[in-house]
């Protein structure tokens, strides 16, 4: 077991995917020789060759449309997209073919694909690099969606996703690539895609983000315990299918939540969680489900993006807010 940061639990689970099974490869944009933007497949063109680490051109529509006919063929493709505000080019392929082959064929067929995109603000990029498009997706029946927050969480999700019969959209916080070291097992697991987990235990509000937000959630719970407020912070883990059960059986033991994500407000996947508390947990509700979201804007020049992203401050005033309903 080793101390690794994101990226590379990242790196090692498409190595370990690749050794296991010969159908496993990788396309996209430098993901061979240079090893990725973000070097994610460092070291894989060396150790599998040019026709199971693909450079591609730089047309997206084109990675994502070859990478649904090779696993309609049996082969297990993972798909690199630059930036997830890149995958506009590729709402066809996903929307159209991906997410209803096995519909349209009544499961005579699969698409087993993994589309993987880092995403998010927080570093500094440039327009449409740091897009967060998850209820894009979640919206479309037939895609899993699954955000890490942890390195160990990164590469058990990741080899989940690799070895299921369907698409899986894996969208990887940018800003945690390198941010901090965990312990991660060298050898494979697995961790259950459609499941979430309680980050930190809390009796007073139940706190629920993904992906980036889970350490700024973290933080605003700890800044929180000098209030008295006691958070139970909860970590999605995958926006489809939703682990709504362990959401909605925390909310009845504190009786108040917030919801924090780093899309725009408007529509965003917030919303469905927060129609899904009052389905589901209205009698124990002692205060509004609030939401601390990025605004109904395009992500902002880098200057202010630090303004624009939600922060451990802004989380912290809504739970004093709903404590104090």
């Amino acid at each position: 077991m080793a101390n690794m940061t994101m990226i590379q639990a990242i790196t090692q689970a498409m190595g370990l995917a690749m050794e296991r099974d010969e159908r496993v490869l990788v396309l996209g944009e430098d993901v061979g020789k240079n090893g990725g933007v973000f070097r994610a497949t460092d070291g894989l063109w060396e150790r599998f060759g040019a026709e199971r680490v693909v450079d591609t051109p730089l047309a997206e529509s084109s990675i994502v449309g070859s990478s649904v006919g090779l696993a309609i063929g049996g082969m297990r493709p993972i798909a690199e997209i630059q930036f997830l505000g890149f995958i506009y080019e590729t709402m066809d392929q996903i929307g159209s073919q991906a997410s209803r082959i096995r519909f349209r064929s009544l499961g005579r067929y699969h698409v087993p694909l993994v589309i993987r995109a880092p995403f998010g603000g927080g570093v500094r990029t440039p327009e449409i690099h740091s897009d967060s498009l998850e209820a894009f997706f979640a919206h479309t029946p037939g895609i899993k969606v699954v955000i890490p927050s942890t390195p160990y969480q990164a590469k058990g999700l990741l080899l989940s996703a690799i070895k299921d019969p369907d698409p899986v959209i894996y969208l990887e916080p940018m800003r945690l690539y390198r941010s901090f070291r965990e312990e991660v097992p060298d050898d494979w697991y697995e961790l259950p895609i459609g499941k979430a987990r309680i980050v930190r235990e809390g009796t007073d509000v139940t706190l629920v983000a993904w992906g980036p937000m889970v350490p700024v959630a973290q933080a605003a719970a700890e800044s929180a315990l000098q209030d008295g407020i006691s958070v139970e912070v909860i970590d999605v883990c995958t926006v489809n299918p939703f682990d709504s059960a362990t959401i909605v059986q925390s909310v009845q033991k504190t009786g108040r939540a917030v919801v924090v994500h780093e899309a725009v407000r408007s529509g965003g996947f917030g919303a469905e969680v927060a129609a899904t508390i009052q389905e589901g947990a209205f009698l124990s509700l002692e205060a509004p489900v609030l939401r601390v979201t990025g605004y109904d804007t395009p992500f902002p020049v880098p200057s202010v993006e630090d303004y624009w992203l939600p922060d451990a401050s802004r989380v912290l005033a809504a739970l004093r807010q709903t404590v104090g309903y």
